[in-house]
């Protein structure tokens, strides 16, 4: 039996493979050690084992959030290795889940664009190089969180036309007071601000949400220089993510008027990570 688990910060799927069939499919809730406790970690991944229905794991794949540095990948491993102490773990960081879901063992530039943004080169077998994260306060460009910022910022400074600040009015009843304190003392504001790229995805038909969503996508291209630093256009470049797939005909405009071929773009990593492991994609 193998474990496969796609993990961000606050959500986990995992998924139970009994040779090539899915066994299982279920949800916990996430964690990034760069965040999240050992006490807390080890209870998410012991509800995991007691969700499964046959505990006889040989093999645990774990993609997650925060686990890109040896430190937080050696933290995660002991804690599977004492929730599952007869199964052989392996800790990846999120980025690989990515390249793994959109070009299985062909290289490939993998782009995420999900409530934060990032994007690495990967050979089809590891990633070469990646652009540097700057979270969600200065980088995160394109991503949920960038493109609810920009709506907000808009809505409170009045460059929102007056029929969408009607409708944002009416569903939101948001006050300044009120979002400062959940941006700047809330648990998770990088969530909190991509709830609002929801309003952007409810309104896309608008031209100013259009212009403002294919702007921050332009900002995306512009920062992660998919254009420059060797991201040779003979590359093939996918998108994992749920903002890319919400906006995929606006993201396919901005590329293509980059001269960026798109491949694929994927809601989330999981099933193209369940064939990766069934070795559908070769």
């Amino acid at each position: 039996m193998t474990l496969i688990c796609d993990c961000g910060a606050t959500k986990a799927e995992w998924v139970v493979l009994d040779g090539n069939n899915v066994a299982q499919r279920f949800i916990t809730n996430g964690f990034n050690p760069n965040f999240t406790d050992n006490a807390t970690m080890n209870g998410i991944i012991d509800e995991a084992k007691n969700s499964i229905d046959n505990q006889d794991v040989n093999e645990i794949f774990f993609y997650g959030s925060g686990c890109g540095g040896d430190a937080n990948q050696v933290r995660v491993k002991m804690i599977f290795n004492k929730v599952f102490p007869n199964s052989k773990s392996e800790i990846y960081p999120d980025t690989l889940a990515a390249c793994h879901a959109l070009f299985g063992r062909n290289a490939g530039v993998a782009c995420i664009l999900g409530t934060g943004s990032n994007a690495c080169f990967y050979d089809g077998e590891i990633i070469t190089k990646s652009v540097a994260s700057l979270g969600f306060m200065i980088g995160d460009e394109g991503s949920g969180c960038h493109i609810g910022k920009r709506i907000v910022h808009d809505y409170f400074l009045g460059l929102m036309p007056d029929d969408l600040r009607k409708k944002f009015d009416e569903k939101y009843h948001l006050d300044r007071e009120s979002f400062l304190k959940k941006v700047y003392q809330g648990e998770q504001p990088s969530r909190y601000l991509a709830e609002f790229s929801k309003f952007a995805s409810e309104n896309i038909d608008d031209q100013y949400v259009k212009s403002l969503v294919n702007n921050c996508f332009e900002e995306f291209i512009s920062s992660f220089r998919l254009e420059q630093s060797g991201m040779e256009k003979s590359q093939t470049v996918a998108f994992v993510g749920s903002i890319a797939f919400a906006f995929q005909e606006i993201l396919t405009q901005v590329l293509d008027n980059h001269h960026i071929k798109c491949e694929k773009i994927m809601k989330n990593p999981m099933d193209g990570l369940i064939e990766y492991y069934q070795g559908v994609i070769a």
